[in-house]
């Protein structure tokens, strides 16, 4: 088997909490030496001097759409979207059409990504049967079966009934598994368009109030406390959210928490217009929300950077805004932004950002190697990143892997680039220029 080096790069592991520069030798998948200077006769060489060489990112949150929604996005372009942003590994949400709500569905698409090869696909499964909120999906043959589901949510749709989250959090921790939290409250959200406040007054829409998350949020984590299961509540937006997370993980509450880039980066105030590339669920918040978010980012309070994927197409998306569906596209924006954004204006470090990318979604998720590659040590199996921070390009959906083009960030202009990705020892991706001899997929 032929043997690739890595040469010249940074390695940033946030895993070890070690930055140094370095060849990496990889062969049969793995990373087989780590090296200040290896001689490269003999070797295929992908050339990552003036790079850094990071593990391979982890998603909590993406929505591939199939089955039943290829139309938006299927398996194989997902995927795809997910190796050119950096991603190895990532958990597809179970919102499709049928929901994945039974073993045979969840190893159906677990063995097609395992076909197409490009990226791990960590299946989550449906808390209630069919997402309908009456009584507990197949939670126990889920977590059984050969796809081995790790996290249950019916992502898109809280729980609302009290007694069947208690349920199926207790189900959950026999099972050693963890609960995805979609926190929504129906009665305080139906209909809303954006957040209640200064966007529903200016554009005449009905508003979704911090409240309908933030009363959730406390539910959802005075169940956790109770029954003692681990709870990770998806995409916050709200200050208080942030405050109640915090102060339950100081009570000792195993809860963890993620953030997407669109709701570190945008307020209400950014909406164009009616553009429906800014309509999210949860909506865009205020300055003060945003805030709020980073510092949950910078003291430990939130584990994850979580893209929320949500493609669709260009037909729903060109709707009335009332009647546009929520979501945009991010798998292949999210680390450049916030290193733009973030690191480079000293908001928050390079390892820090890293973390929120890997060892961060890694812990909640309950996963280590061989089951994520993570670590870059000796041995561990080879899912690398090769991210360029000198390369400078404007965001163009035209371009993305994805079938969804719907994001508020086209044309913005972002410094830093994922040239390469690295599975298993595989090239996956890889930019022109940046590999000598070796095939790739892009």
């Amino acid at each position: 088997m032929t043997k690739l080096l890595v040469r010249g790069g940074k390695v940033v592991d946030p895993f070890s909490g070690r930055s140094y520069q370095a060849d990496i030798l990889v062969a049969g998948g793995k990373i087989e030496a780590i090296s200040r200077a290896f001689p490269d006769r003999g070797l295929k060489v992908l050339e990552a001097e003036g790079m850094y060489v990071f593990p391979g990112f982890l998603d909590l949150h993406a929505h591939l759409r199939e089955p039943g929604k290829e139309e938006a996005e299927d398996l194989e372009t997902g995927l795809r979207a997910a190796v050119r942003g950096g991603y190895t590994a990532v958990c597809c949400m179970p919102n499709t059409k049928p929901p994945l709500d039974n073993p045979e569905l969840v190893e159906a698409l677990y063995f097609k990504a395992k076909e197409i090869g490009l990226a791990d696909l960590f299946p989550v499964g449906c808390i209630t049967r069919g997402r309908e909120g009456r009584e507990l999906a197949d939670m126990g043959l889920m977590s059984s079966c050969r796809a081995r589901v790790r996290a249950f949510s019916d992502d898109g749709d809280g729980v609302m009934d009290s007694g069947l989250m208690r349920r199926a959090l207790l189900y959950s921790r026999a099972l050693g598994t963890v609960i995805i939290s979609h926190p929504e409250d129906r009665a305080l959200s139906r209909g809303g368009q954006v957040n209640e406040g200064k966007a529903s007054y200016l554009m005449g829409l009905r508003g979704i109030p911090a409240l309908a998350e933030e009363v959730m949020v406390a539910r959802d984590i005075l169940l956790a406390e109770e029954t003692g299961a681990r709870l990770h509540l998806a995409h916050l937006s709200t200050a208080r959210s942030v405050q109640l997370v915090r102060e339950a993980r100081k009570r000792g509450v195993p809860v963890t928490a993620e953030v997407t880039p669109h709701h570190l980066l945008l307020t209400e105030e950014d909406i164009r217009g009616y553009d429906t590339n800014f309509k999210v669920n949860p909506p865009l918040r205020t300055r003060d929300d945003v805030r709020a978010l980073l510092e949950g980012l910078v003291d430990g309070t939130i584990d994850a950077v979580a893209t929320d994927h949500a493609p669709h197409t260009r037909e729903s998306k060109e709707q009335e805004f009332d009647y546009a569906p929520f979501g945009i596209s991010g798998l292949e924006t999210a680390f450049p932004l916030l290193y733009t954004e973030l690191v480079l204006r000293g908001e928050l470090g390079l390892d820090e950002l890293v973390a929120l990318f890997t060892s961060g979604p890694a812990r909640v998720l309950g996963v280590s190697p061989p089951l994520y590659g993570g670590q870059l040590v000796e041995g561990r199996i080879a899912d690398l990143v090769i991210f360029d921070p000198r390369a400078r390009w404007v965001i163009d959906p035209s371009r993305f892997a994805s079938k969804g083009r719907n994001t508020p960030f086209a044309g913005r202009e972002v410094k830093g680039r994922v040239v390469g990705v690295l599975k298993e020892g595989r090239v996956v991706y890889a930019e022109d220029g940046l590999l000598q001899d070796v095939g790739t997929v892009s």
